[in-house]
């Protein structure tokens, strides 16, 4: 995909003071619920199974969305045990989406971890950083399921890159290869979800797709200015158990199939008219 001929629509300074006031709250809202999260976080070192900080991390993403003008759909039910919701990824905006939809964590490669200001909220909403090393493999085995046995739900976008926010990649089966390891494998129950973006009236279908070079800044400053109206729908699909499946392609496959037919039905289109 080529996001150079994309243009995004500048605000105008009529916009600016709302834009500024939605900043502000956005701000304000994340400074005390990042106390908030902290305060718990402690707690919970003796209470590990109390869960209060991922209800906090939903708050916080149910702010995002607000201030994003982005009103929430979600058909189904997320997982009551620990294991993994795998998701077809669009935008910067899938962090709130999806924190709003489930009690989640997301799992990331570690160079998110400095970025700026995702970086930090990544960190304090409890984000997994994972490193392409294979010296690292085991520890990342050991932390995936002490995670998992606290019945935390990890997040993962195994296309490894947005898109447009109107077509599914290919899953890549590589990310599925932790699922499959002894120590995993009849731990971890793995839930599909579809994110399905619709833009608000006036803009074009792929308003919320944030891929390629396109820049957070102006991406950030449209949706700010002209976002009010659109909608998300996430489907939580069954969840199925790792176990049930020979090999991790196997099991990437029949997850992206799940996605990407829900996708299809959210836009109204046959499955095989989901591009990849």
């Amino acid at each position: 995909m080529d996001s150079s001929h994309v243009i995004i629509p500048k605000p105008r300074l009529i916009h600016w003071p709302g834009i500024v006031l939605r900043i502000a709250v956005m701000a304000i809202g994340s400074v005390l619920l990042v106390s908030l999260y902290i305060v718990f976080y402690v707690i919970e070192l003796v209470l590990p199974r109390l869960h209060a900080t991922a209800e906090i991390a939903t708050l916080w993403g149910r702010l995002g969305l607000l201030v994003s003008g982005l009103k929430l759909e979600v058909v189904g039910k997320h997982m009551k045990h620990g294991g993994a919701l795998v998701a077809n990824h669009s935008s910067w905006l899938d962090i709130f989406t999806f924190h709003s939809a489930a009690r989640i964590a997301f799992v990331s490669k570690a160079e998110v971890r400095k970025w700026p200001v995702i970086g930090f909220m990544a960190r304090v909403t409890g984000t997994l950083f994972i490193e392409r090393n294979p010296r690292l493999a085991k520890s990342h085995q050991t932390a995936l399921l002490e995670r998992l046995d606290r019945g935390d739900q990890l997040c993962f976008f195994p296309e490894g890159t947005t898109t447009d926010g109107r077509r599914i990649l290919e899953f890549k089966s590589t990310l599925f290869s932790v699922f499959h390891t002894p120590e995993l494998i009849e731990h971890v129950w793995v839930q599909p979800a579809t994110a399905t973006y619709f833009a608000p009236d006036g803009q074009s279908a792929d308003f919320y797709g944030w891929w390629g070079d396109m820049r957070f800044d102006s991406h950030i400053f449209a949706v700010l200015a002209y976002s009010r109206g659109g909608k998300v729908r996430v489907t939580l699909h069954d969840p199925v158990k790792a176990s049930d499946f020979s090999t991790r392609k196997e099991l990437a496959r029949y997850c992206e199939k799940v996605v990407r037919g829900g996708f299809a039905k959210d836009l109204g289109v046959e499955v095989s008219e989901v591009s990849q």
